[in-house]
């Protein structure tokens, strides 16, 4: 990093503190009949014939019949060295700063006068485009003094939170040579990108709801996934879904603490991951009074080829749609067997989900538009009566039905009226009843 400066005694040098990196040599490509005979070997007719009896762990192709060094670029049996000779390469760049990393930063003040400068008050703040934070400041207690040629060094850390422009701030208050105060200002500028991304998809399967999630590396490096855990929100439970989880459960321990990280390889290496939702009943209800539709949020952590972690959180991540409605009419319990015009019960209960008394209601079986003869009837008065039902509470009911056809039949048409409001809702979905005879 550089920045442009006035004529100072004193001037900022920011180094980024990285872990180097791995030496790769070019693999060497050899083959094995090398290590058995010299190239010298051919200006000996007597030990060119013996060639093939040495090189009898030698595989050839048909076709090489020419045992000289003019076809020695073909390699039938190569053999490569690992490319990793040992060494360690020293960053020769800032390189990039990601979303989750620790930035970590070497600075030097450096005093390039003749003379010692004096009560150097240190700041360094980072400032991104949402806040300014505090990194260093030595105005209480600030370096006594540096002399001509010398420097003053110390390090900065700060967690990366916020994506787009970074600003790092390093000023210094100091008395020059000649007791002059005077202010140095440095800016050094980078920008945070995203080393990951995660896409969701969200499926209801009966009673179940399975949450898929996709992470893609976005960086120049093999990530190495710690973890990758859904927290649910209130009244969720997650269990993760794996594949070829054969072991038992006595291994389960052993398991837990000797797993492989998962790798996810630079440059688009792509995992997914499963996780199972379930919703307490309790939960169910709340969700539908408050509209809410949260699932809960990922908790991602990673190390790099050489260690260095890296964590991010996702936003909440939302489920279906949730509508809510104020009266919500649902069947507890219905017979599986009727018998031919008798009467029988259906147990029904009415919920108030809003914070207002409503009601008195009216329930009865609306008529099918097509105007078909109506199987399953109400046995008695045409609509049943329902006091008024307090706010976020419920009531039960049964009403009293009769069916006039024998087999499979269907309960159209419930449906509730409210007296006050004068509104009708929407009814229940039909219901089937096997209909036997007496």
């Amino acid at each position: 990093m550089s920045s442009g400066q006035t004529s100072h005694s004193l001037a900022f040098r920011v180094m980024r503190l990285c872990r180097p990196s791995f030496h790769v040599d070019n693999p060497l490509l050899l083959d094995p009949a090398d290590l058995l005979a010299g190239e010298d070997i051919f200006d000996d007719p007597l030990a060119a014939s013996d060639l093939p009896r040495l090189l009898h762990n030698h595989t050839l192709k048909s076709n090489d019949s020419d045992l000289t060094y003019r076809t020695r670029f073909l390699l039938n049996d190569p053999s490569d060295a690992m490319g990793l000779s040992g060494l360690l390469v020293l960053p020769q760049s800032f390189g990039a700063i990601y979303l989750g990393e620790t930035f970590c930063s070497y600075i030097s003040i450096n005093n390039s006068s003749n003379f010692e400068v004096r009560d150097v008050a240190i700041k360094a703040e980072m400032q991104t485009e949402k806040q300014r934070i505090l990194l260093l400041d030595t105005s209480k207690s600030p370096v006594e003094s540096i002399r001509a040629g010398g420097r003053y060094d110390f390090i900065v850390e700060h967690d990366v939170k916020e994506l787009g422009a970074h600003t790092l701030v390093c000023t210094a208050v100091y008395n020059d040579g000649d007791g002059e105060r005077k202010y140095l200002p440095q800016f050094f500028k980078f920008v945070v990108a995203n080393p990951l991304s995660v896409k969701t998809k969200v499926r209801i399967v009966k009673d179940n709801t399975f949450l898929e999630a996709c992470i893609e590396n976005h960086t120049k490096s093999n990530l190495y996934m710690d973890q990758v855990e859904f927290e649910p929100s209130q009244h969720w439970t997650a269990t993760v879904l794996k594949a070829g989880e054969g072991l038992s459960d006595n291994d389960a321990p052993t398991r837990e603490i000797f797993k492989p990280p998962i790798l996810i390889r630079s440059g688009g290496g792509i995992q997914n991951y499963l996780y199972q939702l379930k919703l307490s009943s309790q939960g169910s209800a709340q969700m539908k009074v408050d509209g809410s539709n949260v699932l809960g949020k990922l908790q991602i952590t990673w190390r790099t080829n050489l260690g260095e972690p890296g964590r991010l959180q996702t936003q909440q991540i939302l489920g279906s749609p949730i509508t809510r409605k104020e009266i919500e009419l649902q069947v507890m319990e219905v017979p599986s067997v009727t018998i031919l015009e008798r009467p029988f019960l259906v147990h029904l209960n009415l919920t108030n989900q809003t914070d207002r008394t409503m009601g008195p209601f009216e329930v009865w079986l609306s008529q099918s538009d097509y105007r078909e003869e109506q199987v399953v009837m109400v046995n008695g008065l045409r609509a049943m009566a329902l006091p008024q039902v307090e706010a976020f509470c419920s009531t039960d009911f049964r009403l009293n039905l009769i069916a006039t056809k024998l087999g499979v039949q269907k309960i159209t048409g419930i449906t509730v009226f409210d007296i006050r409001e004068k509104r009708t809702y929407e009814p229940l979905p039909d219901l089937e009843i096997f209909v036997d005879s007496d």
